[in-house]
Protein backbone atom coordinates (compact mmCIF):
# COMPACT_ATOMS: atom_id res chain seq x y z
CA UNK A 1 0.00 0.00 0.00
CA UNK A 2 1.49 3.82 -0.64
CA UNK A 3 0.56 5.28 2.86
CA UNK A 4 1.26 8.90 1.00
CA UNK A 5 -2.25 11.06 1.92
CA UNK A 6 -4.01 8.21 3.33
CA UNK A 7 -5.63 8.13 6.88
CA UNK A 8 -4.54 5.57 9.86
CA UNK A 9 -6.90 5.08 13.18
CA UNK A 10 -4.08 4.53 15.82
CA UNK A 11 -5.60 2.82 18.89
CA UNK A 12 -3.38 3.80 21.81
CA UNK A 13 -1.80 6.37 19.77
CA UNK A 14 -0.98 8.87 22.09
CA UNK A 15 2.26 6.87 23.77
CA UNK A 16 4.33 3.89 23.73
CA UNK A 17 4.20 1.91 20.46
CA UNK A 18 0.87 3.59 19.47
CA UNK A 19 3.13 6.98 19.31
CA UNK A 20 5.98 5.36 17.85
CA UNK A 21 3.31 4.33 15.20
CA UNK A 22 1.60 7.72 14.96
CA UNK A 23 5.12 9.72 14.56
CA UNK A 24 6.29 7.11 11.57
CA UNK A 25 3.33 7.33 9.91
CA UNK A 26 4.07 11.53 9.96
CA UNK A 27 7.20 11.18 8.07
CA UNK A 28 5.65 9.44 5.81
CA UNK A 29 2.89 11.81 4.52
CA UNK A 30 0.20 10.04 6.37
CA UNK A 31 -2.20 11.17 8.69
CA UNK A 32 -3.11 9.39 11.88
CA UNK A 33 -6.67 9.69 14.51
CA UNK A 34 -5.14 8.70 17.73
CA UNK A 35 -7.72 7.10 19.55
CA UNK A 36 -7.03 6.85 23.43
CA UNK A 37 -8.17 8.16 26.90
CA UNK A 38 -5.71 11.26 27.03
CA UNK A 39 -4.43 13.15 24.25
CA UNK A 40 -0.56 13.08 22.92
CA UNK A 41 2.15 14.51 25.18
CA UNK A 42 2.88 16.82 22.57
CA UNK A 43 0.36 18.27 20.26
CA UNK A 44 0.81 17.50 16.50
CA UNK A 45 -0.54 19.68 13.68
CA UNK A 46 -4.12 19.93 13.44
CA UNK A 47 -4.19 18.89 9.74
CA UNK A 48 -2.60 15.77 10.06
CA UNK A 49 -3.55 14.02 13.30
CA UNK A 50 -7.09 13.91 14.94
CA UNK A 51 -7.26 13.27 18.15
CA UNK A 52 -10.26 11.42 19.58
CA UNK A 53 -10.66 11.13 23.23
CA UNK A 54 -12.03 7.42 23.79
CA UNK A 55 -12.71 4.52 26.49
CA UNK A 56 -11.77 1.35 24.31
CA UNK A 57 -14.04 -0.36 26.17
CA UNK A 58 -17.09 1.57 25.32
CA UNK A 59 -18.57 0.20 22.49
CA UNK A 60 -20.48 3.65 21.99
CA UNK A 61 -17.73 5.90 22.54
CA UNK A 62 -15.34 4.11 19.83
CA UNK A 63 -18.16 4.25 17.24
CA UNK A 64 -18.27 8.20 18.05
CA UNK A 65 -14.30 7.87 17.28
CA UNK A 66 -14.73 6.13 13.58
CA UNK A 67 -17.57 8.28 12.48
CA UNK A 68 -14.98 11.43 13.69
CA UNK A 69 -12.17 9.52 11.86
CA UNK A 70 -14.50 9.37 8.77
CA UNK A 71 -15.73 12.50 8.95
CA UNK A 72 -12.04 14.01 9.03
CA UNK A 73 -10.89 12.10 6.17
CA UNK A 74 -13.50 13.58 4.38
CA UNK A 75 -12.37 17.19 5.32
CA UNK A 76 -8.42 16.50 4.64
CA UNK A 77 -9.18 14.11 1.21
CA UNK A 78 -6.86 12.10 2.55
CA UNK A 79 -9.02 8.57 2.75
CA UNK A 80 -8.74 6.07 5.26
CA UNK A 81 -6.01 3.40 5.08
CA UNK A 82 -6.46 0.93 7.86
CA UNK A 83 -6.52 0.57 11.69
CA UNK A 84 -3.46 -0.29 13.73
CA UNK A 85 -4.57 -1.40 17.51
CA UNK A 86 -2.14 -0.52 19.71
CA UNK A 87 -4.14 0.33 23.05
CA UNK A 88 -3.48 -2.54 25.73
CA UNK A 89 -3.02 -3.09 29.16
CA UNK A 90 -1.16 -5.43 31.19
CA UNK A 91 -1.62 -5.61 34.99
CA UNK A 92 0.10 -9.47 36.47
CA UNK A 93 -1.85 -11.69 38.70
CA UNK A 94 -1.46 -15.31 38.54
CA UNK A 95 -4.24 -17.99 37.85
CA UNK A 96 -4.28 -18.76 42.17
CA UNK A 97 -1.68 -17.12 44.43
CA UNK A 98 1.01 -18.50 46.81
CA UNK A 99 -1.62 -18.20 49.20
CA UNK A 100 -4.38 -20.19 47.40
CA UNK A 101 -6.50 -16.87 46.33
CA UNK A 102 -7.74 -17.50 42.65
CA UNK A 103 -7.54 -14.88 40.06
CA UNK A 104 -10.15 -12.15 40.27
CA UNK A 105 -12.73 -11.99 37.59
CA UNK A 106 -12.37 -7.90 37.77
CA UNK A 107 -9.00 -8.03 36.04
CA UNK A 108 -9.43 -10.85 33.81
CA UNK A 109 -12.56 -8.84 32.41
CA UNK A 110 -10.31 -5.51 32.44
CA UNK A 111 -7.66 -7.05 29.65
CA UNK A 112 -10.52 -9.09 27.52
CA UNK A 113 -12.37 -5.83 27.42
CA UNK A 114 -9.12 -3.89 26.17
CA UNK A 115 -6.83 -5.82 24.97
CA UNK A 116 -9.27 -7.71 22.87
CA UNK A 117 -12.81 -6.55 22.83
CA UNK A 118 -11.62 -3.47 22.20
CA UNK A 119 -9.62 -4.06 18.92
CA UNK A 120 -12.40 -5.94 17.72
CA UNK A 121 -14.59 -3.46 18.00
CA UNK A 122 -12.63 -0.67 16.99
CA UNK A 123 -11.58 -2.97 13.32
CA UNK A 124 -15.93 -4.33 13.04
CA UNK A 125 -16.97 -0.59 13.00
CA UNK A 126 -14.13 0.84 10.69
CA UNK A 127 -14.17 -2.24 7.90
CA UNK A 128 -17.51 -0.80 6.54
CA UNK A 129 -16.03 2.55 5.87
CA UNK A 130 -12.92 0.92 4.61
CA UNK A 131 -14.33 -1.44 2.39
CA UNK A 132 -15.57 1.29 0.57
CA UNK A 133 -12.81 3.70 -0.19
CA UNK A 134 -11.52 3.21 -3.68
CA UNK A 135 -8.74 0.09 -4.28
CA UNK A 136 -5.88 1.12 -5.42
CA UNK A 137 -4.01 -0.51 -8.09
CA UNK A 138 -2.28 -2.83 -9.11
CA UNK A 139 -3.95 -5.30 -6.24
CA UNK A 140 -7.03 -3.60 -5.93
CA UNK A 141 -6.18 -3.19 -2.26
CA UNK A 142 -8.00 -0.78 0.37
CA UNK A 143 -6.64 -1.08 3.57
CA UNK A 144 -4.77 -2.81 6.33
CA UNK A 145 -5.85 -3.81 9.67
CA UNK A 146 -2.99 -4.50 12.07
CA UNK A 147 -3.45 -6.18 15.29
CA UNK A 148 -0.88 -6.12 18.16
CA UNK A 149 -0.72 -9.47 20.27
CA UNK A 150 2.50 -10.13 21.96
CA UNK A 151 5.03 -13.01 22.75
CA UNK A 152 2.95 -13.61 25.82
CA UNK A 153 0.78 -15.15 23.36
CA UNK A 154 3.66 -18.41 22.65
CA UNK A 155 5.31 -18.51 25.86
CA UNK A 156 3.54 -16.79 28.40
CA UNK A 157 5.37 -16.12 32.07
CA UNK A 158 3.95 -17.04 35.03
CA UNK A 159 0.93 -14.67 36.34
CA UNK A 160 0.29 -13.34 32.78
CA UNK A 161 -2.72 -15.84 32.56
CA UNK A 162 -5.04 -12.77 31.78
CA UNK A 163 -2.71 -10.72 28.93
CA UNK A 164 -1.28 -14.25 27.52
CA UNK A 165 -4.87 -15.24 27.03
CA UNK A 166 -6.09 -11.93 25.09
CA UNK A 167 -3.33 -11.59 23.47
CA UNK A 168 -3.11 -15.44 22.03
CA UNK A 169 -6.56 -14.21 21.00
CA UNK A 170 -5.65 -11.43 18.90
CA UNK A 171 -3.00 -13.91 17.60
CA UNK A 172 -5.55 -16.44 16.77
CA UNK A 173 -7.81 -13.45 14.71
CA UNK A 174 -5.43 -12.81 12.42
CA UNK A 175 -5.89 -15.70 9.59
CA UNK A 176 -10.08 -15.95 10.00
CA UNK A 177 -9.98 -11.98 9.50
CA UNK A 178 -8.25 -11.70 6.47
CA UNK A 179 -9.95 -14.28 5.24
CA UNK A 180 -13.41 -12.71 5.55
CA UNK A 181 -12.09 -9.24 4.63
CA UNK A 182 -9.95 -10.37 1.38
CA UNK A 183 -13.26 -9.96 -0.73
CA UNK A 184 -12.78 -6.11 -0.61
CA UNK A 185 -8.64 -5.93 -0.91
CA UNK A 186 -8.11 -5.73 2.71
CA UNK A 187 -4.90 -7.31 4.50
CA UNK A 188 -4.95 -8.50 8.51
CA UNK A 189 -1.39 -8.82 10.02
CA UNK A 190 -0.88 -9.49 13.74
CA UNK A 191 2.59 -8.09 15.04
CA UNK A 192 3.73 -9.82 18.32
CA UNK A 193 6.35 -7.94 20.05
CA UNK A 194 8.39 -9.35 22.91
CA UNK A 195 9.82 -6.73 25.55
CA UNK A 196 9.84 -3.03 24.39
CA UNK A 197 10.61 -0.03 26.22
CA UNK A 198 6.99 1.46 27.06
CA UNK A 199 5.22 2.37 30.16
CA UNK A 200 4.20 -0.92 31.22
CA UNK A 201 7.92 -2.02 30.74
CA UNK A 202 9.19 0.82 33.12
CA UNK A 203 6.87 -0.19 36.10
CA UNK A 204 8.53 -3.51 36.14
CA UNK A 205 10.82 -4.25 39.02
CA UNK A 206 14.23 -3.93 38.64
CA UNK A 207 15.28 -7.66 38.97
CA UNK A 208 12.45 -8.49 36.58
CA UNK A 209 14.42 -5.80 33.74
CA UNK A 210 18.00 -7.27 34.66
CA UNK A 211 16.76 -11.45 34.21
CA UNK A 212 15.40 -10.22 30.94
CA UNK A 213 18.18 -8.37 29.60
CA UNK A 214 20.49 -11.34 31.19
CA UNK A 215 19.01 -14.54 30.51
CA UNK A 216 15.80 -14.01 28.07
CA UNK A 217 16.85 -12.08 25.19
CA UNK A 218 19.26 -13.00 22.59
CA UNK A 219 20.56 -10.25 20.49
CA UNK A 220 20.41 -7.56 20.68
CA UNK A 221 20.68 -8.01 24.50
CA UNK A 222 18.22 -4.86 25.18
CA UNK A 223 14.32 -4.09 25.04
CA UNK A 224 12.74 -3.00 21.42
CA UNK A 225 12.40 0.25 21.11
CA UNK A 226 9.17 1.95 19.62
CA UNK A 227 10.35 3.31 16.66
CA UNK A 228 12.01 -0.40 15.90
CA UNK A 229 8.36 -1.47 15.91
CA UNK A 230 6.59 1.63 14.19
CA UNK A 231 8.86 0.79 11.69
CA UNK A 232 7.75 -3.16 11.41
CA UNK A 233 4.10 -1.28 11.44
CA UNK A 234 5.26 0.59 7.76
CA UNK A 235 6.56 -2.85 6.19
CA UNK A 236 3.65 -4.51 6.85
CA UNK A 237 1.45 -1.48 5.45
CA UNK A 238 3.58 -1.71 2.33
CA UNK A 239 4.81 -4.51 1.96
CA UNK A 240 0.80 -6.00 -0.08
CA UNK A 241 1.89 -9.65 0.08
CA UNK A 242 1.94 -9.84 4.06
CA UNK A 243 -1.30 -11.36 4.75
CA UNK A 244 -3.08 -13.45 7.65
CA UNK A 245 0.00 -13.65 9.74
CA UNK A 246 1.29 -13.58 12.85
CA UNK A 247 4.70 -12.11 13.07
CA UNK A 248 6.97 -12.14 16.47
CA UNK A 249 8.97 -9.23 17.25
CA UNK A 250 11.56 -10.42 19.26
CA UNK A 251 15.52 -9.94 19.17
CA UNK A 252 15.07 -13.87 18.82
CA UNK A 253 14.39 -13.68 22.30
CA UNK A 254 12.21 -15.90 24.94
CA UNK A 255 10.03 -15.23 27.71
CA UNK A 256 11.42 -17.33 30.21
CA UNK A 257 9.10 -20.14 32.29
CA UNK A 258 10.50 -18.19 35.52
CA UNK A 259 12.96 -14.99 36.21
Amino acid sequence: MKIDNRTFIVSGGASGLGLATVQNLLDANARAVIVDRVPPPEPFPADRVLFCRTDITRTDEVARAVADAVAWTEQTGAPLGGVINCAGVGINEPTISARGVPHSPENWALHLAVNLTGAFDLTRLALPHLARVAPAEPDGERGVIILVSSTAAHEGMPGTIAYAASKGALRAMALPMARDTARFGIRVVTIAPGPFVTSMTRRWAPWVSQGMTDGALLFPRRYGEPDEFAKTVRWVLECAYVNGESIKLTGGGRLPARL
